[in-house]
């Protein structure tokens, strides 16, 4: 299937972020030949009260916004290396319960995916990172009223997405539910809103 160039917002904090990238990068892994964005996204900013202090500028925000820099540096300095990096910190927050909000736990989840953490934190510490962040979430609100994670956007069109499933051992079963999401959003934008009113256990 031939797909236009896309991107996909996340935050490590979101269960359904982890979801769909998660199915990324399998689907990436099995040869999908997708151009793809990895576009990072606060939730923390989505909920500051109008007239607060912007999480950027909030030293007290600061832990929230770590994982996220660390993983904005992988993505631009060690992009080899980013897929397994964004997939462990995903499972870190979300399979094993550790606190993304601490450095050390950051910089261990780096070393084990086979990152450099302390380039990474050197490269934190020199403060573009958060510039980075900044700029791509304000870009997301500003041109595609993204409001959320995973959001994908192709086209000048964004759907936010809830996949409720996890990748297989079958990357072609990753590579189809991306695309179906991606056909939907490109391909029959008449379907503005379509969710189940309970979920089946």
């Amino acid at each position: 299937m031939s797909l236009p160039p896309f991107s996909v917002t996340w935050d490590y904090r979101c269960p359904f972020a982890r979801n769909a990238h998660e199915h990324l990068v399998a689907g990436l892994k099995a040869g999908a030949e997708w151009d793809v964005t990895f576009v990072p996204f606060s939730l923390n900013q989505v909920h500051v009260d109008e007239g607060g202090l912007d999480v950027w500028d909030d030293p007290g925000a600061a832990a929230g916004l770590l994982a996220m820099e660390a993983g904005i540096v992988v993505r631009d300095r060690f992009p080899d290396t980013f897929l397994d990096a964004h997939v462990a910190l995903f499972q870190a927050r979300h399979d094993e319960g550790r606190d993304l909000r601490e450095e050390a736990v950051v910089r261990a989840v780096l070393d084990e995916a086979g990152v450099d953490s302390a380039a990474v934190f050197d490269e934190i510490k020199a403060g573009w990172p958060l510039e980075t962040f900044r700029k791509a979430h304000e870009a997301s609100v500003n041109d595609n009223r993204v409001f959320g994670v995973p959001t994908f956007i192709a086209n000048d069109r964004a759907v936010f997405v809830r996949l409720m499933s996890r990748p297989s051992d079958d990357g072609q079963f990753s590579i189809q539910t991306i695309e179906r999401t991606l056909e939907l959003l490109t391909g029959w934008p008449d379907l503005n809103e379509f969710k189940h009113t309970s979920i089946p256990r």
